[in-house]
């Protein structure tokens, strides 16, 4: 895959260079460029921005150099997405499809954003996505580049060292928060791991981690809740939800199994 990220601030993108980003692009599986806008300027202050029309505070990004560089860095096929607080908020779904694409290219603007008119030329020549990573404003797309960057980057074949465990993480294809997890050592500041996970008895630790899941999905995110699939939810499944949600009295009872369900989950 290929991603190219263009920024007036490239430095801001140093962090993919480092971890599984960074190792991925040593090796070839990721070809990942950053670009500096100014670069496809044309006077000598390589302005990159003016007022807006129609009034108001701040600077908008100019359309004809973005123009220049997008016509440099697109290509047939590619994908350009544009981080902005008023684009579809990106989830999960959206790192798995844009895993599957040859060319992304990541424009990231500053001020009060990128004309308009930026996005609505090359949603007329190809594919054009605009994502929000949040509910909140940034100074610019860099820092939402780099999620959208690490998110996608992660799910290509290799980046990650076990495959394994992009199974059962948070967000994944069983729409659950992930289930919380421990190492050693077994007691730390008096309290203990779950002994369940100690008991060897991997069919009572996939309950529990299956239940402490469901639990901690019905608590702290009942939207991802009331979209999960009722086909996909057992008998057990479904009673455990019954008695979760936005509360916390059923974790203190962390760590005990839940006999009366003979499970060996937690209650």
């Amino acid at each position: 895959m290929r991603i190219d990220v263009v920024s007036i601030f490239p430095d801001y993108l140093s962090p993919l260079e480092l971890s599984l980003v960074g190792k991925a692009r040593q090796t070839g599986l990721l070809d990942l460029r950053v670009h500096d806008l100014r670069d496809w300027t044309t006077d000598r202050h390589r302005t990159v921005d003016d007022t807006p029309f129609g009034g108001g505070a701040g600077m908008v990004m100019r359309p004809d150099v973005w123009g220049r560089a997008l016509d440099d860095v697109l290509d047939e096929g590619a994908h350009l997405i544009v981080p902005t607080p008023s684009g579809e908020p990106f989830t999960q779904r959206h790192a798995e499809r844009l895993a599957g694409e040859q060319h992304l290219v990541l424009a990231c603007g500053r001020y009060e954003g990128i004309d308009a008119r930026v996005a609505e030329h090359y949603r007329s020549r190809g594919r054009v996505s605009e994502l929000s990573i949040g509910d909140y404003v940034l100074n610019g797309g860099e820092v939402a580049a780099l999620v959208v960057v690490e998110a996608v980057a992660r799910l290509l074949p290799g980046v990650v060292g076990n495959p394994d465990s992009l199974v059962e993480e948070s967000h994944g294809a069983a729409g659950l928060l992930e289930y919380p997890v421990y190492t050693k050592p077994p007691v730390w500041d008096g309290l203990e791991v779950p002994e369940v996970l100690l008991s060897g008895h991997h069919a009572r630790i996939a309950r529990w981690r299956r239940d402490q899941a469901l639990m901690r999905t019905a608590e702290r995110r009942p939207d991802l809740v009331a979209a999960l699939d009722p086909t996909g939810l057992d008998a057990h499944d479904r009673a455990v939800l019954a008695g979760s949600g936005p509360r916390a009295d059923w974790q203190a009872e962390g760590g005990r199994a839940r006999d009366e369900l003979g499970t060996g989950g937690q209650g």
